[in-house]
């Protein structure tokens, strides 16, 4: 493998169509397509300014790395990604991506990013700023991680996090086959028009949560005192445990609540077959 040491590059394209390279402390400085068409790429504390840097690759393997704001939109249409380590400061990384792994990575500016991927694996993250994150993307694998952003997931399918903080308005929206293990979930309008949604231990807040909801599924999770208005046109199987603040015209299946519920709504307004059974039990 050739090895290139604290250099710098800069312009357009100066690392174009290099194979079976590895970086060492290089910067890359303003420009475009700086490591373009490339396969089997390594990179070790290197710093990485100009835009579109890793597009159309082809297996690399980025650790302990700077991409600043200007190294907008670096990783597209490529596969085989591991970033390990890094420091993300640049938006809209990651579109058309096949294959990627995260770990111990901090982005903090996570505006659309991850649209259109496939096979991401993250672990020990943080994104923040990430409004419309995972916008359309799939078999998605995420543990002990931290998002603070809206609009997050839209789209996505085939999703199972563990371990996790989402400050997040509207997340899941028209998602299928979601699955969010001992989880914390705060945020408005959770999971409309979803399908297969299942939440497991997970402590929502918001308002209206899980309407439109297709086979929705909640298991020993708890609510928060915002978490109004919920259920409305879902169908559900739920166990919840401690207090909800209102439930409201759930379609078919049953809730049962652990604690008190504030108020159950059934109007005339509700959709066949309105026959959800709702049970409120002593916790």
């Amino acid at each position: 493998m050739k090895v290139i040491k604290n250099q710098e590059f800069g312009g357009e394209r100066p690392l174009y169509r290099e194979h079976d390279l590895r970086l060492e402390g290089v910067t890359i400085h303003l420009g475009e397509s700086s490591i373009k068409e490339t396969y089997n790429i390594e990179a070790q504390d290197c710093r990485f300014e100009g835009k579109y840097v890793l597009w159309e690759c082809r297996g690399f393997d980025v650790r302990n790395c700077l991409f600043v704001p200007t190294a907008r939109s670096s990783v597209w249409y490529s596969r085989d990604c591991r970033m390990t380590d890094c420091r993300i400061e640049a938006p809209k990384m990651f579109r058309r991506v096949s294959g990627i792994t995260l770990r111990n990575c901090e982005f903090t500016d996570g505006q659309e990013m991850l649209w259109d991927c496939d096979h991401v694996d993250i672990q020990d993250c943080r994104i923040q700023n990430c409004d419309y994150l995972f916008m359309h993307t799939s078999d998605i694998r995420i543990d002990r991680y931290r998002q603070d952003g809206n609009y997050s997931f839209q789209y996505s399918r085939n999703v199972e996090i563990r371990n996790a903080v989402l400050n997040t308005k509207d997340a899941f929206w028209e998602t299928e086959n979601v699955t969010v293990y001992d989880s914390e979930i705060n945020g408005e309008y959770l999971g409309w028009y979803s399908k297969n949604l299942r939440l497991v231990r997970c402590h929502i807040t918001g308002e209206q949560p899980l309407c439109y909801c297709e086979n929705l599924v909640l298991e020993d999770c708890t609510m928060g005192e915002d978490a109004n208005l919920g259920f409305e046109y879902s169908t559900v199987h739920a166990t919840i445990n401690g207090p909800v603040h209102s439930i409201k015209n759930p379609t078919s299946g049953s809730i049962v609540v652990r604690g008190t519920v504030g108020e159950i709504i059934i109007d005339e307004n509700r959709k066949a077959p309105a026959d959800c059974i709702i049970e409120v039990v002593a916790p």
